[in-house]
């Protein structure tokens, strides 16, 4: 397998140098990641489109995690990182068409490695539908839709529980790994804030705020 090469950094995004991602991953190093949250907006309600990540995947799988995500190469640039869309979706997008909303810092620090990340985040808001995409099995097993004031209230601690309004399962066994509703134990286990922070982000771009 081709090593991966990150751009790593401080806590504070000065950048210090070059590392693989397993280096990355095992020596705490910051490194640079692009997220990419999809809204679909029917009518009055914004829906958010979450990804269940591949059984798979190395780390966290058969958990729900942001729509598009992946590591920014030590040769990208921040542009760059929205072919994550297209190649985890099979979504064709351009960067002029996604917001930009800000960058996050965060870290997951397990046994196994200590993944600490600075996020750029975007949003890419619009009326999708299952036909719209065309996943990449190794990395993504299904999308799930829930509408963004519940995940909201999810992640304020209002509820503990959601209901998962629609899916799209590429492996029929996935199907079991969901309920009708999910909780906060149903996600990558990133800390409330990061949800929170999230949260934060993105609702001064909702036109349709909704009663959060």
């Amino acid at each position: 397998m081709t090593k991966e090469f990150l751009k790593i950094f401080d806590e504070h995004y000065n950048e210090i140098g070059i590392a693989t991602r397993d280096d990355a991953h095992d020596n705490g190093y910051w490194h640079e990641v692009f997220h990419c949250w999809l809204l679909s907006q029917e009518g009055e309600t914004d829906y958010l489109i979450l990804q269940i990540r591949s059984a798979q995947k190395k780390d966290y799988p058969n958990l729900l995690d942001i729509t598009a995500a992946g590591h920014l190469l030590a040769d990208e640039t921040i542009e760059d990182g929205v072919r994550e869309v297209e190649e985890e979706l099979g979504i064709d997008v351009s960067i002029k068409q996604l917001s930009s909303v800000g960058m996050l810092r965060y870290a997951i620090e397990t046994e196994k490695m200590k993944d600490r990340e600075h996020a750029h985040v975007f949003l890419y808001r619009g009326l999708f539908n299952w036909d719209h995409f065309s996943l990449q099995e190794e990395e993504v097993a299904g999308l799930v839709k829930v509408k963004w004031t519940d995940f909201c209230r999810l992640w304020v601690g209002e509820q503990d529980t959601i209901p998962i309004i629609d899916r799209s399962i590429l492996d029929p066994r996935q199907s079991d790994e969901l309920n009708t509703n999910i909780s906060q134990a149903n996600f990558v286990p990133h800390s409330p804030s990061f949800y929170q922070d999230v949260i934060r982000l993105i609702q001064p771009l909702l036109v349709n705020k909704g009663d959060i």
